[in-house]
């Protein structure tokens, strides 16, 4: 049996430091999908405003880290993947989407311990929606 030490925080919200972290977070991952060209693919699948993804991804991350839980209390269960099917979602936009979502956290302090377990379901999540081969 391997024991894990227990992480400093309660919730993995706490830990990156409250809705003020998480949302230079999502600011950050949209910013850097507007500006970098390697993820010029994931950002031409989201529009010509990337307005409602910010917000919708910041209400949906508070919640998923263990924090207030704005998206539900707007739109109920997430449904991730029937929200995310009218999207071709293989596995370039999936690494894509990690790329991006690694080097916002990098850019923002995220703790390294932190990062490590988020990358881990990130993945995880991102792997289960998608919805097209390669």
């Amino acid at each position: 049996m391997q024991i894990q030490e227990k992480p400093p925080f309660d919730t993995p919200f706490e830990w990156i430091g409250g809705e003020a972290r998480v949302h230079a977070l999502v600011e950050r991952f949209y910013d850097l999908m507007d500006l970098e060209p390697a993820y010029a693919a994931l950002r031409a699948a989201h529009g010509t405003s990337l307005d409602n993804a910010r917000q919708r991804l910041f209400w949906f991350l508070c919640g998923w880290l263990g924090g207030p839980d704005h998206y539900v209390e707007r739109f109920g269960h997430p449904r991730l993947r029937a929200r995310h099917m009218p999207f071709a979602i293989g596995i370039a936009e999936r690494d894509q989407w990690l790329a991006c979502m690694e080097q916002a956290m990098i850019e923002t302090d995220v703790p390294e311990p932190l990062r490590h377990r988020l990358n881990a379901s990130f993945f995880q999540t991102a792997d289960w929606m998608r919805n097209k081969g390669g």
